[in-house]
């Protein structure tokens, strides 16, 4: 009975672990998700920048799993270059490591300081500051959560069961490092193994080689999660997370052996005072990125090679505009859906090309837009006729829907217009005349292409979910949008007095390229509208109420 409680107590602080990290990484995610999306794709012009983006981003949002999925979702709209994604991950999986030591580093008196803190802020209405609010009560738990497992795993101390268990784990390290993976597995979290196998050592003189194979199974098992979310991903993707597995997977393979050597040269490491696992996971993913980082474009290059992307589907025509469905209002609407979404999808494949020319002076891409744009033009008035010919039966809320649809399709088919016919322009002749923007400048337009697309990705949710919290979400990145355009446009005009050169050089082109971002977001963002219309939450004018005399 006393074993069942314990079991019971160890598993309840390892639940509240995991839940603190969520909460840390939600409230951070509330605070700062579009900053910290910009700052990843940004920083990854260098591979020290990207390293440095991998870690400060899983420091923020207390998961790598959430970093290698941020990130292979950049590679797989070409925002990431692939090599310098396999560095980011190094960056992540350090960060990682970091902020288990970070989190034993004697500050559980700080947790009812956190939690009282947090609480406060959370009240607030603002995401600004509610957000850091529910990150502190997430970091309060989870140091509560720690001193909980220590009292957890006091009892056995003297446990002669757990004293066997570790004996025989101790002479079969195959079976241990299988049982610390699969535990990452299942908790999503290496970091949460590692407590937990930290724990285990403080309770029951866990030998040094078996608590380095621990933790060789953690960091293992925590890159599996990322890779499962992205089975069903394109290859670009799956090429991010299955190639992060790999390099755990070669470390591991690696340190395994030398487990009864690297055990007892660890501890006791006076840099780590917390605990050897904590010393073991720290030197593992130093390690891991200064052997690996040369050979990051080496990897990235084999696994296209292994995972090769799949050949393009003949003809630019519908796919789900079934002719024997008009007279069922629902199914043909349901086709319409899809063929819309497609056609979002193809917007968003334009946009990712003219960053990809923009940002590397490259004209090719290009080429390609001019044929996504007619295909746009052609499938939204494919979509538009088929509509027109649907069945009288349709009823209110078919209507609705059928009017949602077309008025999507029109505002994909205008930014489409816009892509095309302005910001390609733009960006030929930046290529062609080897115009310069100013570093700020630059930096400017890199973060409004990047909104665009997070714009892009959110309105496609949007349509098919018809969510009201991402349509209020969508309609606030609409404001952020245009102060961004207006103070781009003052910052510019400021170094233009300032008699900057590459200013002077560029300056209508900077002017347009911010012009047309915005319309283009302003044409995506047309999809909450009805959504919150619906709801009662848009007023008929923006214009302030005046008292009269």
């Amino acid at each position: 009975m006393q074993s069942l409680a314990i079991l019971i107590a160890i598993g309840g602080a390892v639940a509240l672990l995991l839940f603190g990290l969520r909460l840390v990484r939600d409230g951070v995610t509330e605070a700062f998700g579009l900053r910290l999306k910009l700052a990843l794709g940004q920083g990854t012009r260098t591979s020290p920048r990207a390293f440095v983006s991998g870690l400060v981003a899983t420091l923020g949002l207390q998961s790598s799993t959430a970093t290698a999925l941020m990130t292979s979702d950049f590679v797989e709209r070409g925002m990431i270059r692939p090599g310098r994604a396999q560095v980011v991950l190094l960056g992540a999986n350090l960060g990682t490591a970091l902020t288990a030591w970070i989190v034993t580093a004697g500050i559980e008196a700080l947790s009812p300081l956190l939690l009282l803190l947090g609480y406060v802020l959370r009240r607030q209405a603002r995401p600004a500051v509610a957000g850091p609010g529910q990150a502190l009560i997430g970091i309060g738990l989870v140091l509560l959560s720690l001193a909980l497992l220590g009292e957890a795993t006091a009892p056995l101390r003297d446990s002669p069961a757990l004293v066997a268990f570790l004996g025989l784990l101790g002479n079969a390290w195959l079976v241990g490092f299988a049982v610390a993976a699969a535990l990452a597995v299942l908790f999503s979290s290496s970091l949460a193994v590692v407590m937990l196998v930290l724990s285990l050592g403080a309770a029951g003189g866990l030998d040094p080689a078996l608590a380095v194979v621990l933790v060789l199974g953690a960091n293992f098992g925590g890159a599996v999660p990322p890779v499962l979310a992205t089975l069903s991903a394109p290859p670009a993707a799956r090429r991010v997370t299955q190639g992060n597995l790999l390099v755990r997977g070669i470390g591991c393979l690696v340190a395994l052996p030398l487990a009864g050597l690297i055990g007892p040269a660890l501890d006791g490491w006076a840099l780590v005072p917390a605990g050897l696992p904590i010393a073991a996971h720290l030197a593992f993913n130093i390690a891991l990125a200064v052997l690996i980082w040369p050979f990051a474009g080496l990897i990235a290059r084999a696994l296209v090679l292994a995972l090769p992307d799949p050949q393009a589907m003949a003809g630019d025509g519908p796919r789900w505009l079934d002719e024997t469905a008009l007279d069922r209002p629902e199914l043909a609407l349901a086709g319409a859906s899809r063929e819309a979404l497609a056609l979002g999808d193809t917007v968003e494949r334009m946009m990712r090309l003219i960053m990809t020319a923009f940002r590397d002076n490259d004209p090719e891409p290009l080429a390609e837009v001019t044929r996504l744009e007619e295909r746009v033009d052609r499938l939204q008035q494919e979509v538009k006729l088929y509509l027109s010919r649907m069945g009288p039966g349709a009823s209110k809320r078919d209507k609705r829907r059928t009017i949602t649809v077309l008025d999507y399709i029109i505002n994909l088919e205008h930014a489409g217009d816009i892509i095309e016919k302005g910001l390609a322009v733009q960006v030929d002749r930046k290529v062609k005349l080897a115009l310069r923007f100013s570093e700020e400048g630059y930096r400017e337009l890199d973060s409004l292409f990047l909104m665009t697309l997070d714009t892009m990705q959110i309105a496609q949710t949007i349509f098919m979910s018809r969510d009201e919290r991402l349509a209020r979400q969508l309609i606030e990145t609409k404001v952020r949008i245009r102060q961004m355009e207006r103070h781009s446009a003052e910052r510019h005009f400021r170094r233009l007095r300032k008699g900057h050169p590459e200013s002077l050089q560029t300056s209508s082109l900077h002017l347009d390229m911010l012009r047309d971002l915005k319309r283009v977001g302003a044409h995506l963002v047309s999809v909450a509208y009805p959504i919150l219309d619906e709801e009662g939450m848009l007023v008929e004018s923006r214009l302030k109420d005046t008292d009269e005399d």
